[in-house]
């Protein structure tokens, strides 16, 4: 079975099915709710008819004071009783949309009557109720009563055969619009629950919501994991390395400086601190201890000095955020790296500054250009992460350069 009225007119068994009298009871219901909201709604209404009547009628000072008047209470009882009456009636929604649809719909609680979205939203669909709904239930109104006194439209002045055959065809006929009918009763009423469920329980945006907070979620756990891998190498396989790269020493020592053993002791050595400054490098590209300790422009500086390029940095020395600063930091090592790699550039410039609530990072450099996210995963990382921290990865790269990388992050003051 589909989940909801709209869509169960496209399923052949539709006729069959319960969704034609679901169908009905929904329209019935739109009656009835639309017919007690103009009734709630004659109390705020009335003095602004009245007020409309009097500025009619009347053109003196004193008919415009009371029209004034008029118009100020009702306005004045519309403020009051509209979101509330919007309230109420999205609750009685709520229960009416189970008749059109089976997935389960939560109910909202509001932070305020005045500001929160959701309160706008249900006086948006007391408007769809209260105006649209009557315009697609006078259609359907139109077409039963034509569907009704189809039989019923013969001729007296016909013999009695005739009459007969009239009332024949014409109750075929009648048959025949029965489908159409439950047909525009199953679309009006599920374009009309569809806009409703659309204004009330928006899931879709939500859902959106959800998927980004949980993408957030999965960042923060990678970098906890990413700190706690470097720790593991910095406390446990670093020493030990270091531990032993010291005993080959000492076992050097031991041995004659001729003998063949000392030769491959000595490039044992060799290759052990060589390893030693491999990992210290991983860890350090890992989680910077600088970045930690110094912020974003000491870590930058650092790039800068180890970097075979004249790189120039413009960077603030105030701290930010650590997730801001760690995102920032892995475009600039990124871009810088994609320079040396590709771009055969010599000369690159990094900017980071603060504009209101935004980090905007640029890193520039004037290479041949022609980068392409598509060939390479580093951009698309990049762009990932921006993503789930808010922000958005910006790339400029022409062919024949220059190569201008901007990094937007949300960085609240």
């Amino acid at each position: 079975m589909t989940d909801t009225l709209l869509r169960s007119v496209t399923e052949r068994r539709f006729l069959v099915s319960a969704w034609p009298w679901r169908g009905f009871a929904y329209a019935a219901t739109t009656a009835v709710a639309a017919g007690l909201l103009w009734l709630l709604l004659a109390v705020p209404l009335t003095p602004v008819f009245s007020a409309a009547v009097v500025l009619y009628t009347g053109r003196t000072s004193g008919h415009l004071i009371v029209a004034a008047g008029l118009g100020l209470v009702g306005v004045g009882l519309l403020t009051l009783l509209g979101p509330r009456l919007a309230l109420a009636m999205a609750r009685a929604e709520r229960w009416r949309l189970r008749l059109v649809g089976d997935a389960p719909l939560s109910p909202r609680r509001l932070s305020d009557l005045y500001t929160d979205p959701a309160a706008w939203r249900a006086v948006a669909s007391v408007v769809l109720l209260g105006v649209v709904g009557p315009m697609w239930l006078g259609v359907l109104g139109v077409i039963g009563l034509i569907v009704i006194s189809t039989p019923f439209s013969v001729e007296h002045r016909i013999s009695i055969m005739d009459s007969l055959a009239g009332i024949v065809g014409r109750a075929g006929g009648g048959l025949l619009l029965i489908p159409v009918l439950l047909y525009l009763t199953a679309l009006f009423g599920g374009a009309h629950a569809a806009l409703a469920r659309m204004l009330l329980y928006p899931e879709s945006s939500e859902e959106l919501v959800e998927v980004a907070r949980s993408r957030t979620r999965l960042v923060h756990a990678f970098d906890a994991e990413r700190l706690r891998i470097e720790r593991d190498l910095h406390d446990i396989a670093q020493q030990r390395l270091v531990a032993l790269t010291m005993q080959i020493g000492m076992a050097r020592l031991d041995l004659p400086p001729s003998s063949p053993a000392a030769a491959a002791m000595a490039s044992a050595h060799d290759q052990a601190k060589t390893l030693m400054a491999e990992l210290r490098d991983l860890i350090r590209g890992i989680s910077p201890r600088t970045l930690r300790e110094l912020g974003l422009r000491a870590a930058v500086e650092e790039l800068a000095a180890a970097s075979s390029l004249e790189v120039r940095v413009d960077v603030a020395s105030s701290r930010l955020p650590a997730e801001v600063e760690s995102v920032a930091y892995a475009a600039i090592s990124e871009a810088l790296a994609n320079a040396v790699k590709h771009a055969a550039a010599t000369e690159v410039t990094v900017a980071v500054r603060r504009k209101a609530d935004r980090l905007l990072v640029e890193v520039r450099d004037e290479g041949n250009g022609g980068a392409d996210p598509i060939r390479g995963s580093g951009l698309t990382g990049l762009a990932d992460r921006a993503a789930a921290a808010g922000g958005q990865l910006l790339l400029s790269s022409p062919v024949g350069g220059p190569t201008i990388l901007r990094v937007e992050l949300p960085c609240a003051l």
